[in-house]
């Protein structure tokens, strides 16, 4: 009888590790819930993640809101009237059932105000050391503010932070005036426009 070629065995242990993995990824993903190369924090129109500790987004659905303490989430910053059509009914009390912290800035559709974005520093402030989701309706709001909190208070690179925003959208009329007046007012030399 002859021994097994080396190379025979080789290729022997290799398909014996490939199939070891493949079923090692299958039972993973299986776990987890979510199809191999899901790339979606959760369901929400232009989900931007920023950071590991900060993500903005439109509206999540309310499956989606209901397991954000599940994918690490500690607050929510929801920055629109709870009034506006796509609003998610209970969405302080859904989130708030999960042991999260909830703040609703209800900033109206074109009309954001300088008292707006201090009150959005100070929640970012309050949840410094927590995963937070910042979001509006389709995130031009939530994309918007966080890019001016970035810059003013975080003092990163206005470029950088604003690359972000341009994956949403391109702020025009009083948001352009807003991002624009508060960068002013930082003495912060920056115009995307």
């Amino acid at each position: 009888m002859s021994e097994p070629r080396p190379h025979a065995m080789f290729a022997a242990t290799y398909i014996h590790r490939q199939a070891v993995l493949l079923l090692a990824l299958i039972a993973t993903a299986a776990f987890a819930g979510e199809p191999l190369g899901a790339d979606m924090i959760f369901q929400a129109p232009n989900v931007v993640p920023l950071s590991p500790r900060l993500v903005t987004s439109g509206q999540p659905t309310a499956d989606a809101l209901s397991r954000l303490a599940t994918q690490g989430f500690g607050a929510v910053i929801y920055l629109a009237p709870p009034t506006v059509p796509t609003a998610v009914a209970g969405e302080a009390d859904i989130v708030r059932g999960q042991g999260l912290e909830f703040v609703n800035i209800p900033i109206k559709s074109g009309k954001p105000t300088e008292a707006d974005f201090r009150a959005f520093i100070a929640a970012m402030k309050k949840f410094r050391d927590r995963k937070v989701l910042v979001h509006c309706q389709a995130n031009l709001r939530a994309s918007s503010m966080t890019f001016l909190y970035r810059v003013i208070v975080d003092h990163e690179s206005p470029e950088t932070a604003y690359e972000p925003v341009t994956q949403v959208w391109s702020p025009e009329g009083s948001w352009k005036r807003l991002i624009t007046t508060q960068l002013k007012k930082a003495g912060i030399i920056f115009d995307p426009y």
